[in-house]
């Protein structure tokens, strides 16, 4: 690491977080569009003080952007599955590319193990992931094999890696 704080062609080193961060994520990934008021009330700070943390998150990059995370089936696409690709070595960047432009892929990873990327995709129906496995991902020249694993239930646990039980109290029904 550079004695400058800032890690050579990685962007500076992230700064710790301290609890009323962690809180604050928590809440944020749970209720991305909880007010600035809420999560300064429920994180016991003032509202400035829970503004000028949230945007350091962002600024730091800890905090990618806000989303919603949505029930696939209801949103008709009711075939979900977790593909394993085999790929050619050295070409992740390029294959990753390609994948991102796939219709209703959600989540890429370059993983250890007996294959390489990871992908989760979502489709209208099963002849529809059969066609995204066999046309688009199989002719792809850098994918060498490929494993499709059917998702049959899958439950969002709303909270990030890393992110142990919130220490703010709960909400009215309970559940923070």
């Amino acid at each position: 690491m550079a004695t400058d704080g800032v890690r050579t062609g990685q962007g500076p080193a992230p700064r710790p977080l301290d609890a009323v961060d962690r809180d604050i994520l928590r809440i944020l990934r749970t209720d991305g569009r909880a007010s600035i008021r809420s999560v300064a009330e429920r994180v016991h700070v003032s509202r400035a003080n829970a503004y000028a943390r949230i945007n350091r998150l962002l600024d730091d990059g800890v905090i990618r952007g806000f989303s919603a995370r949505i029930d696939h089936e209801r949103a008709g696409q009711g075939a979900s599955a977790y593909i394993t690709l085999k790929i050619v070595q050295n070409s992740w960047r390029t294959v990753r590319e390609q994948l991102e432009k796939l219709p209703g892929a959600t989540h890429i990873a370059l993983v250890s193990g007996d294959f390489d990327v990871l992908l989760l995709v979502h489709t209208r129906d099963n002849r529809t992931l059969r066609e995204l496995v066999l046309t688009r991902l199989q002719s792809m020249p850098e994918v060498l094999s490929t494993r499709t694993l059917l998702v049959f239930e899958e439950t969002d646990l709303g909270q990030g890696p890393g992110l142990p039980a919130p220490s703010v109290p709960p909400d009215d029904d309970g559940f923070s």
